[in-house]
């Protein structure tokens, strides 16, 4: 084992333990943390293609399909035909789904103010380097190569 398995296995642990605790917050609150996920992702790219969400979450097509759907169904999101491509539908979220981003974002910022507020400025500046530096890596180790 190399001495970064513990740390990257930490580091896992870190964010999927975060993930957790976000989604049974906002459980608790009548929302989900899948659903919110891809409501902000409209909410800051504006309308997108399915295959284009599904890229970046890096989902199976028909999951994010299958999503869309139930955003769909409650109001929150609408398909739109692409004016470049009319075999193309564009989702765009609607006002609902602005406003459950609305009541859902103060459970998300209260969240990350928790955990990463406990790090002083200069700790917070100084593990945003080094996300950044691990960032470039991944960068590096996708672009290289497969044996």
């Amino acid at each position: 084992m190399s001495d970064c398995e513990p740390l990257a296995a930490e580091l896992f642990r870190l964010f999927f333990r975060m993930q957790r605790l976000m989604n049974r917050r906002m459980a608790e609150q009548g929302a989900s943390l899948a659903r919110t996920k891809l409501l902000l992702f409209l909410y800051k790219r504006g309308p997108s293609r399915a295959a284009d969400i599904a890229d970046f979450f890096d989902y199976a097509p028909r999951t994010v399909t299958e999503a869309i759907d139930g955003l769909e169904r409650d109001g929150l999101v609408m398909r739109t035909p692409d004016e470049r491509d009319r075999r193309v539908k564009q989702v765009s979220i609607t006002d609902e789904g602005r406003r459950v981003i609305g009541e859902t974002e103060p459970l998300r910022h209260e969240l990350i103010n928790g955990v990463f507020g406990a790090l002083t400025v200069e700790e917070r500046l100084a593990l945003a380097g080094m996300v950044d530096t691990l960032s470039t890596a991944l960068d590096a180790e996708e672009a290289r190569p497969r044996r």
